[in-house]
């Protein structure tokens, strides 16, 4: 489910949050950022209980205009095409999913029930429900693609959805992105043979990527003096803001990696954080920030610094 881009922008987060010094016992911030971790799987879970809700919500919608005392012909025979939808069907009697919502308390949606309904309102008046209801297309394919456009241009971009999962966890905001776009890849892979635990994607690739958070956050706090020290005979021409920034925390994870994290090639480190800047600092951390470790790892090659070992490595 996390890549390893994913886990260093977690560590960044609790690097930024982290208050202690070299010398404390991490242990209570290591937790903190396994959690921080495992939340994402939580948000994850939330978002198909939400799914699962709506569904709900349609069969409910239906139920209610077959029921009307004075309904029309329409109301005895509503369309029940968003109820019946395949992929629908398959998160909702996904045993082994609903059961891990449960013992998790996901489904706070029946508490929360006003956002299923405003959500609900929203997919029942767009064009993209008229057209799919008045399309004779059927098929698992054809439904795939209806959820995930409601999902893409309805649901994810909802507001209130938004302030609703701020409030609820705050670091689901920075979450709700890469978890929409891990959402997207595994529901467009679900197939009528799929397994239950096709929903249920592991959070971690292997150990290693787990073992990769713990390093990078402890091994970055363990030797912060040191990158500073480094950083800081490089940088004599700029401004000391800057390097007590993001950008700083992020040219100090970088030379973590570079010095001890030996299987990562400089040119993948160096791409990471270039990335990750562009996205979280300001518009010209890149530049710096590139410019800085391209001279670093020069010198590191000049001088036999730091080798890196493996194939197709810088």
């Amino acid at each position: 489910m996390l890549n390893r881009r994913h886990i260093r922008i977690k560590v960044m987060q609790s690097l930024y949050a982290f208050k202690g010094h070299e010398g404390d016992d991490l242990t209570k911030d290591e937790k903190f950022l396994m959690h921080s971790l495992d939340s994402m799987f939580d948000l994850y879970l939330s978002i198909l209980a939400l799914l699962t809700e709506l569904h709900k919500k349609s069969k409910d919608y239906n139920s209610k205009l077959q029921n009307k005392l004075l309904g029309s012909d329409a109301d005895r025979q509503p369309n029940t095409k968003f109820q019946d939808n395949i992929l629908l069907n398959i998160i909702s009697n996904n045993n082994m999913l609903q059961d891990i919502i449960t013992k998790r308390k996901l489904n706070f949606w029946d508490l929360d029930f006003e956002y299923v309904d405003i959500l609900f309102k929203e997919i029942k008046n767009s064009k993209l429900y008229e057209a799919y209801l008045n399309n004779n297309e059927d098929g698992l394919e054809y439904d795939k693609k209806f959820i995930i456009n409601i999902y893409t241009e309805i649901i994810a971009p909802n507001d209130k959805l938004y302030d609703y999962f701020e409030d609820k966890k705050l670091t689901w905001v920075d979450d709700f992105p890469v978890v929409n776009t891990v959402l997207l890849k595994v529901l467009g892979k679900v197939k009528l043979t799929s397994a239950e635990t096709k929903l249920l994607p592991n959070l971690y690739k292997d150990e290693d990527d787990k073992e990769f958070a713990k390093d990078l956050f402890k091994k970055t706090i363990l030797n912060n003096s040191k990158f500073e020290e480094e950083i800081s005979k490089r940088t004599t021409n700029w401004d000391t803001e800057r390097l007590a920034s993001l950008d700083g925390l992020l040219l100090k994870m970088a030379l973590c990696e570079f010095q001890k994290f030996p299987s990562i090639p400089y040119k993948v480190t160096i791409n990471e954080y270039l990335e990750i800047a562009k996205e979280y600092s300001t518009p010209k951390s890149s530049l710096f920030i590139n410019g800085i470790l391209d001279k670093v790892v020069k010198e590191y090659q000049s001088n036999n610094l730091h080798l890196k070992t493996g194939r197709g490595l810088m």
